[in-house]
């Protein structure tokens, strides 16, 4: 089985969480008998304009390359289906077409997004998810959004769980007591940072000796405590990661907990706010908070902090519910999508 994959949003976003899932899929998918991959990417797309006609030029070169360039590369090496890893159409090719849903974030919250790409996407993802021969969802969450938002036909839906973020290896050695309370990711607002920062100061105030607070990616703020991170590699990730108390993870809404996946994987306490997809991934191994109510996150920290057997206890229910997930089971999971496009 010859499978074409674009990795154009891997080569603008190496570092989110989509940019992450193309890069380990295809780690994987190299290595599986009986499928041979061929990864591709529009080299030209420009990096996100922020609206005017920076967007617009984006929107025509994804249009070209979407509709035209790939289904032509495809063609040229005889794939038998072309994977989109982001939901997009290519309506002048009969190769057989499977998409990833991660989530439906914009639709569950709308506010948090912007006008014109939360209708765009509404008419244009939707639109490819409905006519992909298969659709890969991330998540029961996300699977069970893209039936009752997007009429997606069951039969046509495979979950495939995402294996725990990054390739990072555990620092050489952890700090003897923990360091900081950590957060991964940028400042988006379905992210709820300000509820983290709220809770943070929350903390601070009612802890004799507080821990420190460090973003960790492109999220920006100050304050006493905070400190920032920008974009680390691996190497000092894992190093954040073993000096943390716990990742504190407020999102409002997540199709997959990728970043609390690879905390626990690491024996990271998780403290996150109430998410189907978070839930769905964690469990009991992390301590959940309402993500409007600041009062709570800043509880659970004082206590994490505060209370070695919570946390060691957290660390173990963690790493015992990271082992459930594998890139490999993602990877053959993925290959049964491809099989059913081929099927209809």
């Amino acid at each position: 089985m010859r499978v074409v994959i674009d990795t154009s949003y891997a080569l603008r976003a190496p570092y989110s969480g989509t940019g992450i899932y193309i890069q380990r899929l295809c780690a994987e998918l190299a290595t599986t008998p009986g499928l041979e991959l061929i990864p591709v990417a529009n080299e030209r797309r420009r990096a996100p304009a922020g609206g005017g006609l920076g967007s617009a030029r984006n929107l025509a070169s994804d249009w070209h390359w979407e509709a035209r360039a790939l289904p032509r590369i495809a063609a040229r090496e005889r794939a038998d289906v072309i994977h989109h890893p982001l939901p997009a159409l290519s309506p002048l090719t009969r190769i057989p077409r499977v998409v990833t849903i991660v989530d439906l974030a914009f639709e569950r919250l709308p506010d948090c997004f912007d006008r014109g790409y939360r209708t765009y996407a509404h008419v244009a993802h939707r639109a490819a998810a409905r006519s992909a021969q298969a659709v890969v969802c991330i998540s029961e969450t996300t699977a069970v959004d893209a039936r009752e938002l997007w009429g997606v036909d069951a039969d046509r839906i495979v979950v495939a769980h995402l294996g725990p973020g990054q390739e990072l290896e555990p620092a050489s050695s952890s700090a003897p007591a923990p360091e900081h309370f950590l957060y991964v990711g940028d400042d988006e607002p379905r992210k709820n940072l300000q509820a983290l920062l709220a809770a943070y100061r929350n903390y601070r105030r009612f802890s004799p000796e507080p821990l420190g607070l460090v973003l960790a990616g492109s999220a920006r703020a100050s304050g006493p405590g905070v400190r920032i991170e920008d974009r680390p590699d691996a190497r000092r990730l894992a190093e954040l990661y073993a000096g943390a108390a716990a990742l504190v993870h407020p999102s409002l809404y997540e199709g997959f907990g990728l970043t609390p996946l690879e905390a626990m994987r690491l024996g990271v306490p998780v403290i996150a706010a109430r998410s189907p997809g978070v839930i769905e991934v964690c469990a009991d191994a992390a301590v959940y908070a309402n993500p409007a109510d600041a009062s709570a996150f800043a509880a659970a920290m004082r206590e994490i902090a505060e209370d070695g057997a919570v946390r060691e206890r957290l660390r173990e229910r963690g790493r015992s519910r990271a082992r459930e997930f594998s890139w490999r089971r993602c990877a053959e999971a993925h290959r049964g999508a491809y099989s059913l496009a081929l099927a209809q």
